[in-house]
């Protein structure tokens, strides 16, 4: 049966490099970089195996991102820490295991171990000692030593909110403004992949181009119904827009509910979760609103005069979200 979460996006990071940090006992054969390379055909994957040994692992990666120099940074786990620590480039790091001796020893990693994923010098187990575990204790507190305002805006943080190892989230917030919580565990599957890796790296490569998309807002109301259900095919469009346009979704700003305000943030943060991390706002005067499509079931609040072209939800030519799909379809990206 077809993957229906296995897509290509040919136009993403195109020509460029993207560097991978593997986790604890994995390898550069990890399932990541498989999906890297499916993905993203049009960039150049590189990752190697890491040393167990922590200090030789640190220093190995810096002299390969020196020699590489990747237009993006990608590290998992073990990786995520690795990967906070090369300053200087655009990095994501995927529940990073700042904390990695603790984890070891709370989850029983001292001792004899297996490598997850085939290594290139054909060594299937490894020797996990606690001396080696102190050694990645203070691997570990060279994490944050550098941190600017410049490497603040070049990292990213995803953490699964039901990851049973790793609880990095709060430390690394303290540190970087953009730490978004995604759906998902410790481990990666196509489905967290497409919808929360993807974005970002989307986001990313459009800041490294300078490339300005097309704004569409959607009205929250577009998204759920007076139930607070998600539409049908509410989903599917938005995950369809965001390929080829800037989306932001727009909610009424209630004078004094702020109750209104934390309910709609729950349910976008669980609904469309990554993709809306820093594109929700609250705003009441939509015809001040600067952009190109909105699209929304109601016209009050300067919905009528939005500058740009307005697309009513429910109207005899917008009944669904499917036939708005088409309409974007039939416009390219335009």
């Amino acid at each position: 049966m077809e993957n229906e979460y296995v897509k290509q996006y040919p136009d993403v990071m195109k020509g460029k490099t993207i560097m991978y940090v593997h986790g604890f006992g994995s390898s550069a054969q990890s399932g990541t970089v498989g999906r890297l390379r499916e993905m993203l055909p049009g960039a150049r994957v590189v990752a190697e195996d890491i040393p167990i040994a922590p200090h030789e692992g640190i220093a190995m990666l810096r002299e390969m991102a020196e020699r590489e120099q990747p237009d993006l940074i990608v590290g998992t786990s073990m990786g995520g820490m690795y990967a906070e620590m090369l300053y200087g480039f655009d990095r994501i790091v995927v529940n990073p295991a700042f904390k990695i001796a603790d984890t070891m020893q709370a989850h029983g990693m001292i001792g004899k171990q297996t490598f997850q994923n085939p290594r290139k010098d054909g060594v299937q187990e490894f020797i996990m000692t606690k001396a080696m575990c102190k050694e990645y204790r203070e691997v570990a507190e060279q994490c944050f030593t550098q941190v600017t305002e410049e490497e603040q805006n070049r990292v990213w943080g995803l953490f699964g909110d039901k990851d049973p190892l790793v609880d990095t989230f709060q430390l690394f917030h303290q540190h970087y403004p953009k730490a978004i919580s995604f759906h998902g565990e410790h481990r990666m599957n196509d489905k967290v992949f497409v919808h929360s890796v993807i974005p970002v790296i989307r986001w990313i490569d459009d800041l490294q181009e300078g490339r300005e998309r097309r704004v569409v807002y959607i009205a929250v109301n577009a998204l759920r119904d007076e139930q607070g259900q998600q539409r049908s095919s509410a989903m599917k469009a938005y995950r369809y827009l965001m390929e080829h346009y800037d989306v932001h979704i727009v909610a009424d700003a209630p004078d004094y509910d702020t109750s209104y305000i934390k309910e709609v943030q729950d349910w976008i943060k669980e609904t469309v979760n990554v993709p809306a991390f820093r594109h929700l706002m609250f705003n009441n005067h939509k015809q001040l609103l600067y952009g190109d499509y909105l699209i929304d079931p109601d016209t009050h609040n300067g919905a009528e005069d939005f500058l740009g072209t307005r697309i009513e939800l429910g109207s005899d030519r917008f009944k669904t979200w499917e036939e708005i799909i088409e309409y974007f379809g039939r416009l390219g990206g335009q």
